[in-house]
Parts: C-alpha cells; sequence; structure tokens
C-alpha cells in the first residue's frame, strides 16, 4: 500500500497561497451550473483527452482541494483551464470554480467542471457524470453541495452521447478527465456521490435505486441514505438487499473507490423525483444526510505530493 502521509489544507512546503487567493464574485450557483450545461446536446461534440491531460488536471484539482491554490493555478493554466473563487448567494458559501477556457469556444473538449469548497476541508464528492442527459442532476448537485459543508462538486463536461462511440460517457470510461479527477479524490480517502437518473419505464413503483456500485465500503451510509430516502416519502429499491435495474455495477469511479476501500454510492431517481422542486428539494435533504456524516468524519489521510 501507497504510503500517506497527513496534509493539511493551506500548509506544507511551498503553499502560503491561502484559500481563496482572490476576492470572490457573487454569483447563483444554480444558475452558473444550468448556463454552462445548457449548452451541452448529443452532437455538441467531445475532444478525447490525452493521458497527460488527465493526470495534470487530476493532479491540479488534488492540489487545490489540499489548499495548494497557486501550484495548482499553474497546473491548469497549462491545460488551458482556470481557477476563479466564487462566492455563492443563495448560501453564503466560496467555492473555488475549475473551468476548461474551451467551454466558451465553438467546438469546446468538454472536459468539464469543479467546484471546491473554500470554506470548509473538502471531504467528500458529489458526482454528476451525464449532466442535461440525466436531466437535473446538476441542479441537484448544487443543491446538496450547499447543503453540506466540504464538498467537491464534478461536473462532467459534455452530453453523454456528444462523443464517438461512447468517448464521452464518463462513467463507463476510465480515459476521461472526470474519471481521473474522481480517482484522484479516493486517493485522499474521500468518499462520493454519484447521481443519475432512470426513466419511469426502467423501475416501476420505484423512486429510487440506492446502491454502493461494485463495492460495499459504503454499505451502513447506503442503507441511512434509504432510510432517508423513505422517511422522506420515496420508494428505495436497496440494490444490496434485491435485485434492482441500473444498479451501478460496471459504473468506473465505483471500482476505482472499491479498489480503495473508500466508501462510493450510486443513486438513481426517478423524473418525479429530479424534475418537480418540491420532491428534489427533500431527495436532496435525505442525501445532505449522508454527505454531512462524511463531512463530519474523521479526516482521512492524504498521499503524500511532490511539489
Amino acid at each position: 500500500m501507497t504510503a500517506v502521509v497527513h496534509a493539511a489544507r493551506g500548509g506544507g512546503s511551498g503553499s502560503g497561497d491561502g484559500r481563496h487567493g482572490q476576492a470572490a464574485r457573487p454569483v447563483d450557483l444554480a444558475r452558473e451550473v444550468a448556463d454552462y450545461t445548457g449548452r451541452f446536446a448529443p452532437d455538441s461534440g467531445y475532444r478525447r483527452p490525452g493521458r497527460a491531460d488527465r493526470t495534470s488536471i487530476a493532479r491540479a484539482v488534488g492540489l487545490l482541494v489540499d489548499g495548494h491554490r497557486a501550484q495548482a493555478e499553474r497546473i491548469l493554466s497549462e491545460r488551458d483551464f482556470t481557477v476563479r473563487t466564487i462566492l455563492d448567494r443563495v448560501s453564503g458559501h466560496h467555492y473555488a470554480e475549475v473551468a476548461d477556457r474551451t467551454d466558451e469556444a465553438v467546438t469546446p473538449r468538454g472536459w468539464g467542471r469543479v467546484y471546491v469548497d473554500l470554506d470548509r476541508t473538502p471531504r467528500f464528492s458529489i458526482q454528476i457524470p451525464h449532466p442535461v442527459f440525466d436531466k437535473s442532476t446538476e441542479q441537484l448537485g448544487v443543491r446538496v453541495l450547499r447543503d453540506s459543508p466540504g464538498g467537491v462538486l464534478v461536473i462532467a463536461g459534455a452530453h453523454r452521447t456528444a462523443g464517438a462511440g461512447n468517448s464521452a460517457d464518463v462513467a463507463h470510461r476510465r480515459d476521461t478527465v472526470f474519471y481521473a479527477v474522481c480517482a484522484e479524490l479516493v486517493r485522499r480517502g474521500m468518499p462520493g456521490l454519484q447521481l443519475h437518473g432512470f426513466a419511469a419505464s426502467t423501475a416501476p413503483g420505484y423512486d429510487a435505486v440506492a446502491s454502493t456500485g461494485a463495492g460495499s465500503a459504503a454499505l451502513s451510509d447506503a442503507r441511512r441514505l434509504a432510510d432517508a430516502l423513505g422517511t422522506h416519502g420515496f420508494h428505495v429499491c436497496r440494490a444490496w438487499a434485491r435485485k434492482c435495474p441500473v444498479e451501478g455495477s460496471t459504473n468506473m469511479e465505483g471500482r476505482a473507490a472499491d479498489a480503495a476501500d473508500v466508501p462510493f454510492l450510486h443513486v438513481e431517481l426517478a423524473p418525479g423525483v429530479r424534475l418537480e422542486t418540491p420532491a428534489a428539494d427533500r431527495a436532496a435533504t435525505a442525501m445532505s444526510e449522508i454527505t454531512h456524516r462524511w463531512a463530519t468524519a474523521p479526516a482521512a489521510t492524504r498521499p503524500t505530493h511532490t511539489t
């Protein structure tokens, strides 16, 4: 097993660059994300990243999580990414937004966006692999991020079918920036909550399908989540207790978490849960019960990195 050490947020040799790094720009985070994902379409195109791109961007996000902002910004700039500090007017929380400069181009690369909590030490991730395709999962991700301290929101940068073949289907490929970032967070022992959506005909009678993906490290969390969703009025298929559709056992981010024995929750939600505001709010509240537990759990050890 790789040796690990505790890495204090904002500390360490060569750090000293602070958490916020710059004056915060006030925004409505939900609107920012909606504007970003509103450009996604099945034919919008997607460029497959090279290994060096994936490795560098993921390493930079890890450095940002550890509080080494200046180093992260230098690496991201070399890959044509930017970092800016935003203040979400709704929650009052500060986030570092990691964004691809090509997002505004005629042909964006589609490599995604990351939001890192700057007010609390990041302890968990919220993963949105199929924004727009799984309609409103990106907005559910924002809801959970707002409700929970210490989150990192990772959003895929293209429609699931935008690339050649399944190249933009980041939940089922390892050669994506999305996977690389999530795997980097797993290396830091950070549990992940990945949100999906299913058609009503896929799991009749169920509002949600909760599973632990390929592993079982999050089994106790999954039970708590299913109970919380049930308390909020949702009928949940519990994949560890019975055969459920869309269980997520082939999910690549889940497999990375399983290999590291890090908790991973794969949550599928019906259209009525995702698209109706009162139901979406209740679902976010239920999921936030789990992310709050993750946020207040003892800090995981993190890998040594070179500066």
